[in-house]
């Protein structure tokens, strides 16, 4: 299967360094060098697809711009880029979730992806009102994903689970297509979610051997369901002509750091919940001097940014040896970003996209306008 990629939507901010309002950040940073108006989200929207991007991730949280509000507003910026869309099942009822997927499938004629996400973060997830402990946020993840699919179907839904309670609900113009759902979790409670639900687990950035063991523990659950799922990782990328000028790029990324935030940053991130998020705190520990943890792959970035905190850094085709070897085990799908993401989406574009083309990963041909004809316009 060839590789998909994706591009990511900073609705936070953006700038030339790792923004002081960094993702998961449990206060307001400074303001970021460029704000996320829509006008620059639709700049850098539209170099997504003109770089020959699948969609956007756009993030979900306290610290970001809604995610539902800002892409749907990019709808009329773009003509075939699809929306990749987080929200939390914590915020939302199943049946409000399923009907606005329906009506954005429409607005936007089939261009939406839904990420869901469980929420590792107690901070976070009670400034929604969300006081569940972790593994029942799960649990809860799994009754949202039992209910929407159902709904879906376009038939009345009754559901009595532990956390969540429905009677007659009803979404009677279903989207069509369904929007494709992504989710990540790294914990055992997460797992067998993704197995009975998703279409894509998605994983952050790790070395190739712990993606390997992650992606061979979803796949049995998935498989002993009768069920086969994609793969995907969300990383960072640093892809220039020369490795050396992408090393130096990503040394001044940390030079920009300053000690006060990098230990306000390590405290706040050391102390999720998130099982994904300790792992990726454990590839760097807080040490400066030996973030690259594998063949360019580089942990600077989850110094001060919760998440995705891991980057490929290289020349153009050190960093296509790297996705060749991620595809190798099985991923297929890449979400990649990069500071600012204006400038390091065409660097890759222009860079490593023909690189994986040359290697018969991705089709020559840039991803397809979505239908005019698919689903009738409201």
């Amino acid at each position: 299967m060839s590789v998909v990629l994706h591009w990511f939507l900073p609705t936070s901010g953006d700038g030339r360094t790792i923004v002081d309002r960094f993702h998961g950040s449990q206060e307001a940073g400074a303001p970021a060098q460029r704000g996320p108006d829509i006008d620059y989200l639709a700049q850098i929207a539209r170099a997504a697809e003109q770089l020959g991007f699948e969609g956007v991730l756009t993030p979900t949280g306290t610290w970001c711009e809604d995610a539902w509000l800002t892409t749907a507003a990019l709808i009329a910026q773009t003509e075939r880029l699809k929306f990749l869309v987080a929200f939390r099942p914590g915020t939302v009822s199943p049946t409000l979730a399923a009907q606005m997927a329906a009506t954005y499938q429409r607005i936007s004629r089939g261009r939406l992806l839904l990420n869901v996400v469980t929420g590792g973060d107690a901070v976070e997830q009670q400034r929604f009102g969300d006081w569940l402990e972790h593994d029942q946020r799960y649990a809860r993840t799994d009754e949202f994903l039992t209910i929407v699919r159902k709904l879906w179907s376009g038939a009345p839904v009754d559901f009595d689970g532990q956390h969540l309670k429905i009677a007659g609900g009803l979404v009677p113009t279903p989207p069509d297509p369904l929007p494709q759902i992504y989710f990540g979790g790294s914990s055992d409670a997460a797992l067998p979610v993704a197995a009975r639900h998703v279409d894509v687990y998605l994983t952050w950035g790790e070395p190739p051997a712990q993606v390997a063991e992650k992606i061979a523990r979803v796949r049995e659950l998935a498989e002993a369901g009768g069920r086969t799922l994609r793969f995907g990782i969300r990383l960072h990328t640093i892809s220039r002509d020369s490795s050396r000028e992408a090393w130096a790029e990503a040394d001044r990324l940390v030079e920009a750091i300053d000690p006060a935030s990098l230990a306000k940053a390590q405290a706040q991130l050391g102390a999720s919940q998130s099982v994904g998020q300790q792992r990726m705190v454990a590839l760097h520990g807080g040490r400066l001097d030996k973030l690259e943890i594998y063949p360019n792959l580089w942990a600077g970035i989850g110094l001060v940014r919760g998440g995705a905190g891991t980057a490929l850094v290289g020349s153009h085709q050190e960093v296509a040896d790297r996705i060749e070897e991620y595809h190798s085990l099985g991923v297929t799908e890449f979400i990649f970003s990069g500071y600012p993401h204006l400038e390091e989406a065409y660097w890759f574009g222009e860079g490593v996209r023909p690189e994986l083309v040359r290697r018969g990963l991705i089709d020559a041909d840039l991803p397809k306008s979505a239908s005019r004809e698919l689903v009738p316009a409201l």
